[in-house]
């Protein structure tokens, strides 16, 4: 009996950092973990709406130039995660008049996840343990005459998640880059937005990908032979242009 004691005690005491949770996808797995008993500390630009006892909240945005030391004395002070999910993202019509949403972009996108890793990954291998999730988007396999910066910023994104993976598959410390299409969130633009999936779904789905941990998970599998056939049109206009 008290083996299982132990075993119920070590359930309690789970913690997670949910990077970008003021809202959709993050928000939404924030109130997942907090479901399921995990002790959650959450970073975004806005303030958060959850009211929980096992729920912390900082205020800041990835681009912020304290978001890093901000970052670091979360870890110290709330103890290394065992789980870690960076969700923001962010994507919108290049503009050549006024190009500095395409930094921003970038900045958001891959920048705030590579620092995020700098002080997370560490921690989490002097811990012996831990598992990062990143939310990419099937846009990391396109080129795209109208979004440009966001496309490729998801590509560098997915391609630095699963080199990393290889980097630490014989640690104990897991990497997944979870690929989603369109999600039903206020990132989901254009007027069309085939096979897109509310946001309780896509969450299902990161939940899966929490217990099994693979390097790379793509949803809806529906999509991917679109996305192939896209990017194969777009490689062709490339190269007869």
């Amino acid at each position: 009996m008290q083996a299982n004691g132990n075993k119920q005690g070590e359930l309690m005491d789970r913690k997670a950092i949910i990077i970008g949770n003021s809202d959709g996808i993050g928000l939404a797995v924030t109130k997942k973990l907090l479901e399921d008993e995990w002790i959650v500390n959450g970073f975004s630009k806005s303030r958060s709406p959850i009211k929980n006892l096992s729920y912390s909240h900082i205020v800041c945005d990835v681009t912020d130039n304290e978001y890093v030391n901000k970052l670091k004395k979360a870890v110290k002070k709330e103890g290394t995660p065992d789980l870690c999910i960076y969700c923001p993202g962010i994507g919108e019509l290049l503009d050549l008049d006024d190009m500095d949403m395409d930094v921003r972009t970038f900045d958001v996108n891959l920048i705030g996840l590579v620092q995020t890793i700098s002080v997370v990954i560490p921690a989490m291998e002097e811990n012996g343990e831990g598992h990062f999730i990143g939310i990419s988007s099937f846009a990391d396999e396109m080129l795209s005459y109208d979004s440009p910066a966001y496309h490729a910023s998801k590509a560098g994104f997915s391609k630095y998640l699963e080199s990393m993976s290889l980097a630490l598959e014989d640690t104990p410390v897991k990497i997944t880059n979870i690929r989603f299409g369109f999600v039903n969130t206020k990132m989901a633009k254009g007027d069309v937005k085939p096979f897109i999936m509310p946001v309780s779904k896509a969450v299902k789905h990161i939940t899966k990908c929490m217990k099994k941990k693979p390097a790379r998970y793509s949803a809806p599998a529906i999509v991917i032979p679109f996305i192939k056939f896209r990017r194969m049109m777009l490689d062709l206009k490339i190269f007869f242009k």
